[in-house]
Parts: C-alpha cells; structure tokens; sequence
C-alpha cells in the first residue's frame, strides 16, 4: 500500500475483535422501563432503506426487534424483506435506488419531494426512533432535521468515510445518535471523531452459510455438477444495471468462445430479466447462458466463479467463497466527480478489507468485455489460485460472523433510554 493510501482502518481490521458483549450480571435496560411500553402504545419505529441490499439488513434486524418487542410498529421506505417484517412501505425503496452523481440529478426534485414529505409526516406523528439503513446521501440529511427535532436516530451501516468523502464525518455527528457499523475497525474511527458507535458484526455474514451446498444450489438451478459455471451479477439497480449488463454479456461471450464447457448465470431484476435475456441471444449465448429473477445467493452457492460489479455484491461472493473479477462504470461525469475523492486503490470490499488486491478490479475505461473476459480466463487457468482465495475468504467470514440482529437490537434499547 502507497504512503497517499490511509492504512489505519485495515490495520483496526486486524485487530479489532468486535464489541463485547454484556458481561454476566450486567443490565441491559428493556423498553418494558418506558411508559410507551408499558401497556399504552406498542414501539414505534420508522425506517428508511434505499435499495436491494439495505432492503435485506433492515429486514434482518427486524427480526431482532420483532423478537425483542413483539408490538413493534414500522413504516416509512423499504422493500420485500421489510414487508414480510411487518413493515408499513409508504413509498418503494426503488425510488431511491439511482446512483451517480449526473444520474441523481435526474432524479433530484423527486428524490427531495419524497424526504421532505417523509420528514413532515415524522414531524407531525413522531416514532420512537428512526433508523436510516444505509443511502446516506438521503439519511443523514433526514435524520439532522429529525434530531433537531427531538427524535432519536440510528444510522445502520457506516458510511465508508475510510474510503472517500471523509468529510461526511461530521454530518454523522450532527445526525446520528447512534451508528451501527458493520466493520470492526469503524467503531474507533467514529469515537475518535465524536460519533458514538458499535460493531455488530455484517449481518450477511450469518445469514451466509459457512460451507455453501454448491450441489443443491445447482440441483434448483438445473446445473449439473460437472458444469463451469460463471455468475454474472452486473447490479442491483437499473441505472447499474443498463451501464454495466453490455460489459458483462460481451464478456462472457468471449469466454463461452474461448471454454464451450463453461455456463453463465444471470441473477437478475424481474423487470430486466427478458432484456437481459435477449441481449445473450444477440450475443449468441443461447442455452449457455441461463437467466433467473432474483435467486442471487442461489446462484453465488452453485458457481465457481463470479463476474461482479462493485457493491455488497463483492462481499456477499467473497462470504460465499467465490473467486471474482469485479467490474464497474459510471456515467463519465459522474466518474470525473467521484474518483479524485478516493482514499483507497480498491473499490471492491474483499481487497479492501484484505488492505491488498486479493482480487482484480477493472474499472470505467478497463471495465471492457476484453479485458474483463481474461480475467475470467486466468482464474480458470489457476485452480491453485482458485483454492487459496477461498481460505482467505474463509478467515474473512469468521472475522464478520456475529449475532448481528441481537447486538444491534441492543444498541437501539440503548438509544431509546438515553
């Protein structure tokens, strides 16, 4: 790692072992204390989460509090995992999910609208609590106006201050009561600048198993097991989607030429699947290339190696022992706006957490069906390579593998009482 690249949050990685748990005899204040609890009104929460992926934590830490306060009320912004949670959807997370600066701006004044009427609405019937699930360009703002009036905040998932845009440090101050991090190293981080903080683990890291069942995932996806088979996973949202999914398929047209053995699976948006699917046939993909809706930790279980665009997406392959080759781009003045605020060579967070390139990245310009095809191609020529990345990612999971939805529950009673 260069002099210019901040090394202190990867060293706090290493040796960082989590937050401790209460010790024996210690009390842990139940909101049975408050009057809202106590026979009044069941607690209510709102909750904002700003896409797929925020969709799946809030839904898991719903499971914590629902364990923890049966009654509970929530509403506000979320998807499918929040709705089987009991969750009040007031708008989609869809709305929220555009990324990029240019592409933002597209969708600026509708974006605005909506957390401006949310905030109103939160104003006018406070909950107990609001929890901001990751999109931090549209919860922090919402939870300083909530603050200042009165209502406690969490924020879940640290935004990745140690790897660009480190001035949002500041705003977490003025916004959140309490920020859940996901990442061992950041609890001290934020406490050095004032922001009170606590580990919980990554909550993906539970939820993925340890040992992926590699052959039942292929048995439901109709892959035999002497198949090659590549993941393509070109994004979790349509804007990344559009950008990144011609990249990807030209890629693995030029693989399927070079390894006619060899089968690639597309877990993909409903609403995108039939495109997707007609773009492989123009590839001239056919058979070899199979498209299914959603299914993603399905498909990352049954592959041998994953072609990625940078995201959650990178760890949820590296949590399911996948060797990868990632891949993005953006709108390019998006691209002109963003990159010179980096604080780190790598956008993808196995190499970040790693602090070394454990696996390659190829990004914007580089981010070509080209170059991205020979390096789908390398890692299939080294089994060697292959297998050893898989350790590594086995001392990554251990290292991310806590009671995530009971150490974050305990962090809101926390909130609540203070």
């Amino acid at each position: 790692m260069t002099n210019s690249v901040r090394a202190e949050p990867v060293e706090a990685l290493r040796q960082a072992q989590g937050e401790r748990a209460p010790a024996q005899g210690e009390r842990v204040l139940d909101l049975g204390e408050r009057a809202v609890d106590s026979g009044e009104r069941p607690l209510r929460l709102a909750m904002v989460a700003g896409e797929a992926s925020g969709d799946l934590l809030a839904g898991l830490l719903l499971d914590g509090l629902r364990a923890r306060w049966p009654s509970l009320q929530s509403r506000g912004i979320g998807g499918p995992q929040m709705a089987q949670r009991g969750f009040q959807a007031e708008w989609p997370y869809e709305k929220l999910a555009v990324r990029g600066y240019v592409e933002v701006l597209r969708h600026y004044r509708g974006i605005v609208g909506i957390r401006n009427t949310l905030r109103e609405r939160l104003t006018q019937e406070p909950p107990d609590a609001f929890i901001g699930i990751d999109a931090p360009d549209f919860n922090l703002d919402l939870e300083e106006a909530l603050k200042a009036r009165g209502i406690k905040t969490v924020h879940f998932v640290c935004p990745s201050i140690w790897a660009w845009r480190a001035e949002r440090v500041d705003k977490l101050r003025r916004a959140c009561d309490h920020v859940l991090c996901v990442f061992p190293f950041e609890p001290e981080l934020l406490a050095a600048k004032g922001v009170p903080a606590s580990y919980v683990g990554h909550p993906l890291a539970s939820v993925i198993p340890m040992r992926p069942d590699r052959a039942g995932a292929r048995r439901a996806l109709g892959l035999h097991d002497e198949d090659t088979v590549i993941a393509v996973l070109p994004g979790s949202r349509v804007s990344e989607v559009e950008q990144m999914a011609p990249r990807f398929l030209g890629a693995a047209a030029l693989v399927a030429k070079a390894r006619p053995q060899v089968r690639f699976v597309v877990p993909a948006l409903p609403a995108l699947q039939q495109r997707i699917a007609a773009e492989a046939r123009k590839l001239g993909l056919g058979e070899r290339l199979q498209v299914v809706a959603g299914q993603s930790h399905a498909v990352l279980a049954a592959c041998d190696l994953v072609l990625v665009a940078s995201g959650t997406a990178t760890l949820e392959a590296a949590l399911f022992k996948r060797p990868m080759v990632v891949g993005y781009a953006v709108n390019w003045l998006s691209y002109r706006l963003m990159w010179p605020q980096r604080l780190l060579p790598w956008v993808g967070l196995p190499n970040i957490l790693a602090n070394e390139t454990l696996v390659p990245e190829l990004l914007q310009d580089r981010a070509k069906p080209e170059l991205l095809a020979a390096a789908l191609l390398e890692w299939l020529d080294e089994p060697a390579r292959m297998a050893a990345i898989s350790e590594k990612f086995t001392a990554l999971h251990l290292q991310l593998q806590r009671d995530t939805a009971q150490l974050a529950t305990d962090a809101v009673a926390q909130v609540l009482h203070r």
